[in-house]
């Protein structure tokens, strides 16, 4: 066994004569003092056998690049070996790893082209997790069998010179620690007035958030406002300096350059609180200083609820309290832990959804049931309704009546004048300002100003988290408004994300990500807030949440198909899990939960350019990343609220997933799955019964179903899909119970859109005369229908008639309602009762 080399950081209490191997010892050591060791990793890159053409005319130029992201932003590589069967390299390559990360490291083969892009023949994707501390391991890649491909490289993991790292997670997501270099510059020619003033200097810090910023030197010793970098502080960054006449390339800087040529200096050797002077030229200084980041980060990582909507609830449980005693004529009062979660589930639908969604809200109201609810949660149209409502901080205990006319009124008033030249003016005027606060302005914002325009007479202001001020004593329900996050190059199937929106944070469930509502959209590093942008205004939000226009080929495919079998087929990239062949198999695995050696085969020009063609998004809203720079925590697949959503091809590629992205891009969720379940689901909001409000086009149980589906999927508990009657014979509301064998599924009173005794009856049990028979028919989804997605102007009959429809359909069905609040207060009892004190 190998002598133990004890680091300086390593507390001097514990004994000598420990007896653990020494990957363990250190760790111990670190977990003592709160921390995480560093590891440092060399990688040698060997050989390469039987290389695969490239050319038809010619062997293959080989070169291998190396890319692992959480230890550098950076991609090294190989020199390039021409006209080979068999390329030697002996290159060695040393990261400094952090051990609680998940760290993937990408060999990637390459074909090096003088006249056009190189060509990328294949990557191979090594979890560094399989490598045992102070022993080499030996690895041969088969990347292709049959041809006898193989890619030798060898490994080594050692002990790191740096102290142990100060770690921030959640079990998924992992901060790490930040310095931010303080960088200013001073003119030796102060003193000689007559010289022309020096250039101002570019600087480039690699691994660093701002990447490059242009420096004034100054001809005083006094620089109020230094320029900063921010960079993680166990990256190997480095500096380099020249003036900014021409583009320069980091490959030709060299700390012994020539004197007039760009500087490099490496950073990792410059200390906490230590200051350095680096001569630029012969007329300049470069003053340096590197101090730490704070501990403490601007955004949430957790996944419980965050403390202002727990205190929320708590007051709104006793709003729901009283209203369930008073409409189940309930002879004592619920205790707390007896009121059951009941949320309102509105689907989307442009502005049918939002005509719809006022008739059944103010049903509910009539019933004295919309105090009985917790959560209203919403996507695509039904956004238009809830934030219109929230706009009046006590809108549920007013009469809906006055709101709805309002509504009305916009309704059916022209929407052309929104496009006339003098408003498109004002609407340019204001993406202008938008771009300048810091925005990618997209189509969406344009879409968001039209719909602030069809909805009202005149600018709103208002921002999400102002709706805070409806629910200061609980009394409303808590909105949120769902969206997915997807990436433009890949199709919806293959990924996506729940993002939700309340008025206190904006998150991602996934990752247990939060940050408050007014920081979404500022820039984000590590987690900590490196450039606050002013809050968006409502009307953005709004046309991100509808963002009809964000969808691309692949989406209208999958309107008219359920199958994406040519594009799976044709356009992505193949992935191949694939045993690696140590030379050392007796070396036993660290990790109990390695991912496999895959390899990747990249698509082909045609297939590519299909891809680009299928997938690209013109319109799609893009958002600065609150999660860039985290980075995934080793045992992240295993974490139980992660494992509840992983529900993507990329989850098991973490160099793919959304932490390494600068932006988010955001969708309407309807093009994935018309239903805003997901945040109810949360096992932290846990709801016990759910009034799903249907307002889509085509199947009317088709979200109902894909849901089910999904959550059988998931092993989230939901109740099983059991309506027999096709769409053509819907009733009016269906009581679905959650099974036996799953306790904690919600109860859901599913309400579909349709019109069945609403023809003949105008109230519940009063019958039309011949005369009003005309006012209950309704064509709601026919090709000549009034109501169509795509329609934004409604006639006032059409809109009356669509609202007391809606109404109607909540009164008609009252004692299933009141059945399934029976049923949500007996289950909260029982689960109390089972639950040990």
């Amino acid at each position: 066994m190998l002598p133990r080399q004890v680091p300086a950081w390593v507390p001097h209490s514990l004994p000598d004569t420990c007896q653990a191997d020494d990957c363990k010892f250190l760790a111990t050591c670190a977990l003592e003092k709160g921390l995480s060791p560093c590891h440092l990793l060399t990688v040698r890159v060997i050989q390469m056998k039987n290389v695969r053409r490239a050319d038809i005319l010619s062997q293959t130029d080989c070169f291998v690049s190396l890319w692992l992201p959480t230890a550098s932003q950076e991609k090294l590589r190989t020199r390039t070996i021409s006209n080979c069967l068999n390329p030697e390299w002996n290159e060695s390559f040393t990261f400094q790893i952090q051990t609680q990360v998940k760290n993937v490291l990408e060999l990637s083969v390459c074909d090096e082209d003088t006249m056009t892009p190189d060509d990328h023949l294949l990557t191979v994707l090594y979890d560094l997790s399989k490598l045992c501390f102070r022993n080499k391991t030996h690895v041969k890649f088969p990347l292709n069998p049959e041809g006898m491909e193989e890619l030798e490289v060898e490994f080594l993991l050692s002990e790191s010179p740096s102290p142990p790292e100060a770690l921030i997670t959640n079990g998924v997501l992992v901060s790490r620690q930040v310095s931010c270099l303080e960088v200013h510059a001073e003119s030796r020619r102060r003193r000689q007035r007559k010289r022309k003033k020096m250039k101002d200097l570019l600087v480039t810090v690699t691994e660093s958030f701002e990447k490059i910023q242009c420096i004034s030197p100054c001809s005083m010793p006094c620089f109020p406002n230094p320029a900063c970098f921010h960079y993680p502080k166990y990256f190997q960054p480095r500096l380099y300096v020249e003036a900014p006449k021409r583009h320069w390339s980091c490959e030709l800087c060299c700390c012994g350059g020539r004197k007039d040529g760009p500087v490099c200096h490496p950073l990792n050797c410059l200390s906490d609180g230590q200051a350095m002077t680096l001569p630029v030229g012969e007329n300049c200084e470069l003053y340096m200083k590197s101090t730490p980041c704070a501990d403490t980060l601007d955004l949430r990582l957790d996944f419980s609820l965050c403390q202002a909507e727990l205190e929320f609830m708590q007051k709104r449980k006793v709003v729901v309290a009283e209203a369930l005693k008073q409409v189940l004529r309930l002879e004592e009062d619920l205790l707390e832990d007896e009121v059951p979660l009941i949320a309102i589930m509105a689907t989307g639908g442009g502005a049918r959804s939002m005509t719809a969604m006022y008739g059944h809200l103010l049903g509910l109201q009539k019933l004295n049931l919309l105090n009985c609810t917790s959560y209203i949660t919403g996507l695509s149209g039904a956004t238009w309704t809830m934030a219109t409502l929230y706009s009046d901080p006590e809108w549920s205990s007013k009469n809906l009546e006055p709101a709805i006319f309002e509504a009305r009124r916009h309704a059916v008033k022209d929407k052309m004048p929104s496009l006339f030249p003098d408003q498109l003016c004002k609407f340019r005027e204001e993406l202008r300002q938008r771009s300048q606060e810091g925005y990618n302005v997209t189509f969406t914002d344009f879409w968001g100003l039209l719909i602030e325009s069809c909805l009202g007479d005149k600018k709103n202001e208002v921002k999400l988290s102002e709706q805070r001020a409806a629910l200061c004593r609980g009394q409303n329900p808590l909105p949120i408004y769902l969206t997915i996050n997807v990436k433009d190059d890949v199709s919806n199937q293959d990924f996506r994300e729940w993002c939700e929106f309340s008025p206190y944070e904006v998150g991602i469930p996934k990752y247990g990500a939060f940050v408050p509502t007014e920081l979404f959209g500022s820039e984000f590093f590590m987690g900590r807030l490196r450039k606050r942008i002013p809050e968006s205004q409502m009307c953005y939000m709004l046309g991100l949440w509808s963002s009809i226009f964000s969808l691309n080929l692949l989406d209208a495919w999958n309107l008219s198909h359920t199958s994406e079998e040519f594009f799976h087929r044709w356009t992505r990239e193949k992935l191949h899990d694939i045993e690696d062949e140590p030379l050392l198999p007796e070396i036993p695995r660290c990790d109990a939960n390695p991912l496999e050696t895959s390899v990747v085969i990249p698509g082909t020009w045609l297939s590519n350019t299909f891809r680009d063609i299928l997938t690209h998004r013109p319109f799609v809203s893009e958002f600065h990343n609150f999660l860039f720079g985290l980075q995934l925590h080793t045992d992240y697949l295993q974490h139980r609220q992660f494992s509840m959503w992983k529900d993507t091809v990329l989850d098991h590629l973490p160099n793919q997933l959304t932490q390494f992205t600068k932006h988010l891009c955001l969708l309407d969720t309807a093009f994935f799955v018309n239903s805003s379940y997901a945040p109810l689901l949360r096992p932290e909001r846990k709801a016990d019964l759910i009034i799903h409000l249907s307002y889509c086009a085509g199947s009317q149980t088709k979200p109902l179903k894909q849901t089910c589906e999904y959550c059988t999927t998931q092993n989230i508990p939901f109740p099983s899909y059991m309506i027999q009657d096709d769409d053509k014979n819907l009733k009016e509301c269906y009581l679905i119970e959650q099974p036996q064998d799953q306790p904690d599924a919600p109860i859901v009173a599913f309400f579909p859109l349709i019109n069945d005794t609403f023809r003949k009856y105008k109230a519940p049990g009063v019958e039309r005369s011949p005369e009003e028979l005309e006012l209950g028919e309704l064509d709601i989804y026919g090709p000549k229908s009034p109501y169509a997605t795509k329609e934004l102007t409604y006639t006032e009959a059409a809109f009356d008639k669509l609202v007391k429809l809606s109404e109607y359909n909540i009164l008609n069905n009252k004692d299933k309602l009141l059945q399934a609040l029976r049923l949500a207060v007996e289950r909260k009892k029982r689960l109390k009762s089972q639950c040990p004190s």
